[in-house]
C-alpha cells in the first residue's frame, strides 16, 4: 500500500491562508500618506556684477531668490574703500 501526499495541490490553500494572515495584520494596513509639499522649480542664473560672479538659485514660480552667492552683505562689503581681499575671514589666533 502505497501512500503518495501530493505536495502541489496544498500549496495553493497555504498562500492563500498567508496572503488572508497578511491582509489582516495591522502592519499591512494602509497607512496616511504625509502630505506632499510641491517640488520647487528651480534655476541657475550667473550675473557678471562688477568684474565678479553672482550665482543665483531663482524659484520660477515665485521668481524669489532661494539662494544667492556670494550673499549681498559681501557685494555691499566689496563696493566700499577699504575693502581688502580676504576681510570676511579673520584667521589670526
Amino acid at each position: 500500500m502505497e501512500n503518495k501526499l501530493s505536495i502541489a495541490s496544498a500549496l495553493p490553500e497555504v498562500e492563500a491562508a498567508q496572503a488572508l494572515a497578511k491582509a489582516a495584520s495591522p502592519e499591512r494596513r494602509p497607512q496616511a500618506q504625509p502630505a506632499v509639499t510641491p517640488q520647487p522649480d528651480l534655476r541657475l542664473v550667473i550675473e557678471d556684477q562688477a568684474g565678479a560672479f553672482v550665482y543665483k538659485t531663482i524659484d520660477r514660480r515665485t521668481g524669489e531668490v532661494v539662494l544667492q552667492l556670494p550673499r549681498e552683505e559681501v557685494l555691499r562689503m566689496r563696493e566700499t574703500q577699504a575693502y581688502e581681499a580676504g576681510a570676511v575671514i579673520t584667521t589670526q589666533a
